[in-house]
């Protein structure tokens, strides 16, 4: 039984958050650092699941329940992965809502759903059979719905709850056929059975029809366009909230589709469509973020790209890479949230230095030429033999990323000190993504699948996916050049809306109506 271990992490938060839920606790008192405690306990939890994961490699808790229905906790490199990430993440995020909250009269009431909805995300990924999945994977859109909720007289907190029960709604009902489909087509709820089963290729078409239900229960999960429109308006809720978002609540689509990452093999033209739809949101989310004056918001779309960019490398069949982009960004963004406070009167009370250096055509070409040279320069250094075609094509988007700090410090009005900090950071970027790629893949050797060999759809798509982040970031090193055009004014303004995606989303699903309270 103790391989039931990682069972106690949301054990521990969710009966903090009953606890905090029938108490009445004094403001400053003791009590309310029970949820921060919590989460330190559910942190010594995640290092004991990786100490036996070390010793006795993967391993499925006996169940508790009966006739394959109720809790056992998997032990592999993805779930040990992000139970240690939301623990960490819901320990911080515990302690500083204590301080955030203080004077609030919901107080408790909030620091018990944020205990809920940790408890909720620590039971997903914990899950070793079908059912623990599903009812994870319903609670966290229950909790995250109340607490979107936690200033309900304002209509548009009603408006962005609303959006995502909408949107839960759709997630839970295609995990939840997809989860009848794969005990169809395995005979079984274990998920360990069911991963054995597809590796091996089992599954026919009911496995194909699982994957596809999978695909879009992440696709409604992780805010894709243009269903995104909750998550960018959620700075209507305490901005703890917006920080455990990316403890494994919006990127749990990205979870989803890595837990049975062998499933999805088996449905190619699903991984192509999930290729061109997370493209489209990287993409569409990345430029949409530059237009917003507002920090959070500008997170927000921030994270409507990343999340865009971990479902292109789900269906680039890039796994572990995917689990890398989720524990990296996880940390970057719950902490960009934060401080975000912080950054803004740190911004406020610096003075402007002076014109802007913007670089010309020129320069963004030798950016683009150096930074390709860097890549190759250092990918036969470090190994890029070996690497699979996805790899090497996802190596050549981050090219276009590296270009565009590059080109920041050739321009003809660069101080020195700039030119030489884009350098070493282009440098150091490119070091980091072979050095954390290689160690991703080595660590989930055995618990994901290897890539496979692409086919001429994959090919295509590849291609595609180079062109455009080129083309984009391409436009994003010279807009400054061309930004005084009347024509790239106007389409500033639409593109600082999301070209009203949003609007055609409430105009959809019925509009919305603000109930008073």
């Amino acid at each position: 039984m103790i391989t039931a271990l990682p069972l106690l992490a949301p054990a521990f938060f969710a009966i903090i958050g009953f606890v905090y839920m029938r108490s009445d606790m004094p403001r400053g008192s003791a009590q309310l650092r029970l949820g921060e405690y919590a989460g330190l306990a559910a942190m010594v939890v995640s290092l004991g699941a990786l100490a036996l994961l070390i010793a006795n490699g993967s391993a499925t808790s006996p169940l508790i329940g009966a006739a394959e229905m109720g809790f056992a906790a998997r032990i592999d490199a993805v779930s040990v992965t992000m139970l240690m990430l939301v623990s960490f993440i819901g320990w911080v995020v515990m302690r500083f809502a204590v301080t955030y909250t203080d004077g609030e009269k919901n107080q408790t009431r909030f620091l018990g759903w944020l205990s809920l909805g940790l408890a909720s995300v620590l039971l997903l990924v914990t899950a070793g059979n079908l059912i623990q999945l599903i009812i994870g994977w319903g609670a966290v859109g229950l909790c995250v719905n109340r607490l979107l909720l936690t200033y309900p007289e304002r209509a548009a907190a009603q408006r962005a709850a609303r959006k995502k029960a909408l949107c839960s709604m759709a997630s839970d009902g295609g995990l939840i056929l997809g989860a009848f489909a794969l005990a169809a087509a395995y005979g079984t709820a274990d998920i360990h059975s069911i991963i054995e089963a597809a590796r091996a290729g089992e599954g026919g078409g009911a496995a194909v029809l699982a994957a596809g239900l999978l695909a879009i229960s992440a696709l409604f999960k992780s805010a894709q366009v243009p269903t995104h429109g909750w998550l960018t308006e959620v700075m209507e809720a305490p901005t703890p909230v917006s920080a455990l978002l990316h403890a494994g609540v919006v990127n749990a689509g990205g979870f989803l589709l890595i837990r049975f990452a062998d499933v999805m093999l088996l449905a190619p033209g699903v991984l192509s469509v999930l290729v061109i739809l997370g493209g489209f949101s990287a993409l569409f989310g990345g430029l949409v973020m530059l237009t917003q004056p507002s920090v959070k918001t500008s997170l927000a779309w921030s994270t409507v790209a990343q999340m865009g960019f971990m479902i292109l490398q789900c269906g680039l069949a890039l796994f572990p890479l995917a689990l890398l982009h989720i524990v990296a960004h996880s940390l970057y963004k719950a902490h960009a949230f934060l401080a975000s406070g912080g950054a803004v009167a740190q911004v406020a009370s610096i003075r402007r230095p002076g014109p802007v250096a913007i670089p010309n055509g020129k320069a963004v070409l030798k950016a683009f030429a150096i930074a390709l040279a860097i890549y190759g320069t250092l990918g036969l250094l470090l190994g890029i033999d070996g690497k699979s075609a996805q790899a090497i094509a996802l190596g050549a988007v981050l090219v276009m990323g590296v270009a565009y700090l590059l080109a920041q410090g050739l321009a003809d009005h660069a101080p020195e000190l700039l030119t030489r900090r884009m350098a070493a950071y282009s440098l150091a970027t490119t070091v980091s993504y072979f050095a954390l790629q290689s160690i991703a893949i080595w660590l989930t050797t055995g618990a994901l699948p290897a890539t496979p060999a692409p086919g001429p759809l994959q090919w295509a798509l590849m291609v595609l996916t180079i062109l455009s982040f080129g083309t984009v970031a391409l436009a994003q090193a010279t807009f400054p050049n061309w930004a005084s055009h009347p024509a790239a004014q106007g389409f500033r303004v639409h593109l600082s809306n999301g070209f009203y995606l949003n609007a055609v989303f409430d105009r959809l699903t019925g509009g919305w109506a603000a109930r008073s309270r």
